[in-house]
């Protein structure tokens, strides 16, 4: 898989006037306030390379192979800035500092704090945008997209020319073959018309998205407020990303930035046609907001942009599930978790929810406990699904699962909130949401999961230690 790469003496290539020979870009690109760094002082600039220097770690953290397809020109890549962890407060600081600046500056200031470990998310939309911008910057810059396999053609089209146009190599994550094939099988190609597209994106969108970030410890969006402001009013310009995991795995280990969170759309084309941008072809037709094939359809006059995604469904949640922490229940109670009624519990839909996972009821897990011989060991989480962190986990714990299927170990879940949390505190050991627990087969004792990295690996070691 290559890299998006981008080089000093490539700045020069992708504005209106490129074809001119007296161009001074460095006259142009005074957009307000900011001067893009130029590239000749980046020795002067505190860059730390000494960090597994050359080293490229591709999106899905997946061990380098003997056998790799990726040609050497390909491992040329941004130097690695040292992440230091900032806590979520410090990031709110940061949203504040820069809630008035241009989108130019807040990715200059990503790319310089994260270099290699930080990459655009790309959708093949007006978020084109966002790579304009990293090459504005002059800093090199990674680009991904996921691939559902249900784009438009004209989309697959764009994607080559934005290739082309700025030099690079956009990293293209994929969904796993076998959970599509199992799902086409069993509820056929158009089943979201029906039962709704949370399960399909799920699928096609959603996991892929969880191994992309796996490899990084940043992302950037191109999420604005005015695009649905049921579910995207308050986004900041960075945060720390209330859904995902990084690199380092565990609550807070991603940081999520939202350049263009404050822009209109309106401005976003002005700067697209200023600059001589490509678009996808899409646009021209009536499409505003683009997703896959199936389920977008070009709006009509009057009609709100995210109107013409998924349009058969309410128009207040038009949400995929890759910006999951954008949804809210009307009545919050401050926390973001949703709404909370008096016993605890919450009015969230339920997670975990795949043949995979056994829900236990709560004579079901008494009678777990109570076991001292069981036929096959059992690995439970107990759960709220208001819990953020539970649902940043969700999509971990439901592969952890069908990994498992056949293995002999049974994976289950037991919602532990509201008149159940003082029996889970007692007796399962609940300190906080989400608590995992690993019943062996020969101890009537669980072994609670001690780690907060909940991803894949690190919960099937747990597992594989003790089966």
């Amino acid at each position: 898989m290559a890299l998006a790469v981008t080089s000093s003496n490539a700045i020069t290539g992708s504005f209106p006037s490129r074809s001119n020979p007296s161009y001074e870009p460095s006259k142009v690109l005074q957009l307000g306030n900011f001067q893009p760094l130029d590239r000749r002082d980046l020795s002067s600039t505190g860059v730390n390379v000494s960090r597994r220097r050359g080293e490229v770690r591709p999106l899905h953290a997946e061990p380098k192979k003997n056998n790799s397809m990726v040609p050497a020109a390909a491992t040329i890549v941004a130097p690695e800035v040292e992440a230091e962890k900032v806590g979520v407060e410090d990031y709110e600081r940061l949203a504040k500092n820069l809630e008035n600046a241009s989108p130019l500056e807040v990715i200059d200031k990503a790319l310089e704090k994260f270099g290699n470990d930080i990459a655009i998310a790309f959708s093949g939309a007006e978020d084109v945008a966002l790579i304009e911008y990293a090459h504005l910057t002059g800093r090199p810059y990674r680009v991904f997209s996921l691939d559902t396999g249900r784009l438009n053609p004209e989309t697959y089209k764009f994607f080559d020319t934005v290739e082309k146009h700025y030099g690079i190599r956009i990293e293209y994550m994929f969904p796993d073959a076998v959970e599509v094939q199992a799902l086409v099988r069993s509820k056929g190609l158009f089943s979201f018309y029906e039962d709704g597209h949370q399960e399909c994106c799920r699928v096609r969108k959603v996991r892929p998205l969880r191994r992309a970030l796996k490899g990084l410890r940043a992302w950037i969006t191109g999420q604005r407020k005015d695009q649905s402001p049921g579910t995207r009013s308050e986004i900041p310009v960075v945060q720390v990303d209330p859904s995902f995991e990084g690199l380092d795995g565990g609550a807070g280990s991603l940081v999520k930035w939202n350049p263009v969170a404050n822009v209109e759309g309106t401005d976003i084309w002005n700067f697209l046609r200023a600059m001589n941008v490509p678009v996808n072809t899409l646009h021209a037709q009536g499409y505003i907001s683009i997703g896959c094939e199936p389920c977008t359809r070009p709006v009509l006059p009057g009609q709100h942009e995210r109107e013409g995604r998924w349009w058969w469904e309410d128009a207040t949640a038009k949400e995929c599930g890759l910006h999951k922490g954008n949804i809210k229940d009307e009545n919050v109670n401050g926390t973001g978790n949703g709404a909370v009624h008096a016993n605890g519990s919450a009015t969230e839909p339920d997670i975990f929810t795949t043949q995979s996972v056994v829900t236990l009821s709560r004579p079901g897990i008494e009678n777990l406990v109570k076991m001292e011989e069981r036929k096959e060991p059992w690995l439970v989480v107990l759960y709220a699904p208001w819990c953020r962190f539970c649902q940043a986990m969700e999509g971990s714990y439901v592969e952890l699962a069908a990994q498992l299927e056949g293995s002999g170990v049974k994976v289950g879940k037991f919602r532990a909130d509201g008149d159940q949390k003082s029996f889970a505190q007692q007796e399962l050991q609940l300190g906080s949401f989400p608590t995992i627990l690993f019943f062996p087969k020969h101890s009537s004792r669980p072994i609670k999961y001690p780690s907060e990295k909940r991803d894949v690996d690190s919960l099937m070691a747990f597992v594989n230690a003790l089966r």
